[in-house]
């Protein structure tokens, strides 16, 4: 039976997100939340990119290590050869690469560099030569919503004979509908044999619906759906596909029982990610934000109050302890306390790693990491971060090269 999986893209299209930011160690604790929900895969960045490259080294490492669980990692390059040939030595085992598909973007981006023939074979190249090292290989059509039927499926079919794994179906201006995109998913699913990607952007304000429904499409071609995601629904412009949002969607969505989960997720860590996230991109959550806002499960009204009293299921589609606790982080806390940081002290570090339960596998270089990542995050470490520090700190170290 064909199944569901999420491929989450915040460490990648979540980090371009205009006005804001992630620093290397935020996004290693990207992939550290990523692995404890349970998430297939997470596209960690730009690994053709100089000031990625000690960060994907560091993931690497921390995956050998078994910070992430079963989370796979995978690279985003453009649908170039000189890209994967920079990315290919730093160890990774999966990619996805991009190239335009639309005649918009043929005569508006392009500028006559490349037609049609030109792309397919610029792609083609670059995935025989991904292939040579790495296990899966994924082709995204950039806006593909807007490339032609013909065109598209030309486009996939020559992906498939050069090895690829899967075609990407990027909605990347965000005007895909839900009955339209299930419907071109399962005929391109069906005509070319192999999962269509999801890769949903939110300008209608549907890119949750656009995701469902394109990845039923897959279904309906019997082939595995994969979905992109980001935390919060961030993103380009409007943002993303929210992962959270996606996943309940599947869980709890009427008439959905048959779209099978291929992933052993634990949703007890949701509330964990979706705060750390809103607080390390400094983005505040909206009050209606799906499972995790703060009045995602608030009842005011007679009628709502009364019922969700007496049985909070009259008012409620889901448990909201199924998400797992509010964070109550060290850092937090009010009136007298003792933070370890960038200007800290071995009293101040002992003391809350004391305070928290933590035994450091290595102390001085655990030490050294917490002043290092606090001085790259410029705001207090969480406790989640702090015991990633503390578990991991020779993986960890490999963020900032020369300083071991």
């Amino acid at each position: 039976m064909a199944k569901v999986h999420f491929l989450d893209v915040t460490n990648r299209d979540g980090v371009q997100t205009a006005r804001t930011g992630l620093s290397k160690f935020g996004k290693t604790m990207v992939n550290f939340y990523l692995g404890k929900l349970g998430v297939a895969q997470s596209e960690i960045g730009f690994p053709f990119l100089f000031h990625e490259v000690p960060y994907v080294r560091a993931q690497v490492a921390l995956h050998e290590a078994g910070a992430f669980g079963e989370l796979r990692l995978s690279g985003w390059c453009r649908g170039v050869v000189e890209d994967v040939d920079k990315a290919l030595p730093l160890g990774l085992k999966h990619y996805n690469l991009s190239i335009s598909t639309s005649d918009y973007m043929i005569q508006n981006k392009f500028k006559g560099r490349l037609d049609r023939a030109a792309i397919i074979g610029e792609m083609t190249k670059a995935v025989r030569a991904a292939k040579d090292q790495a296990e899966t290989v994924g082709v995204n059509a950039e806006d593909g919503s807007r490339t032609d039927d013909g065109f598209l499926l030309e486009f996939a079919l020559a992906a498939k004979e050069a090895g690829a794994d899967r075609v990407r179906y990027c909605d990347t201006i965000g005007g895909d509908t839900p009955d339209r995109i299930r419907e071109r998913f399962a005929r391109l699913a069906t005509a070319v044999g192999l999962p269509i990607e999801t890769h949903c952007h939110n300008d209608l304000g549907m890119a949750v619906a656009n995701s469902v429904s394109g990845a039923l499409g897959d279904l309906e071609a019997g082939q595995d759906a994969w979905i992109n995601t980001c935390v919060n629904g961030i993103g380009e412009r409007s943002g993303n596909a929210d992962l959270l949002s996606t996943i309940l969607a599947f869980e709890h969505g009427f008439g959905l029982e048959k779209a099978e989960i291929g992933d052993a997720l634990d949703l007890s860590w949701a509330r964990r990610f979706g705060l750390w996230a809103s607080y390390a991109f400094g983005q505040a959550l909206p009050y209606n934000q799906v499972g995790v806002g703060r009045n995602a499960f608030a009842h005011e009204s007679g009628i709502h109050a009364d019922g969700a009293l007496k049985d909070h299921g009259n008012y409620e589609l889901y448990d909201e302890a199924t998400l797992g606790p509010f964070p109550a982080d060290w850092h937090a806390r009010s009136g007298r306390v003792v933070l370890t940081g960038e200007y800290g002290g071995k009293a101040g570090f002992r003391h809350v790693m004391d305070g928290l339960g933590i035994e450091p596998a290595d102390e001085e270089l655990a030490f050294k990491l917490v002043q290092l990542c606090n001085a790259m995050t410029s705001r207090p470490l969480t406790d989640d971060e702090l015991r990633l520090i503390a578990a991991y700190p020779r993986e960890l170290m490999l963020l900032f090269p020369g300083h071991a």
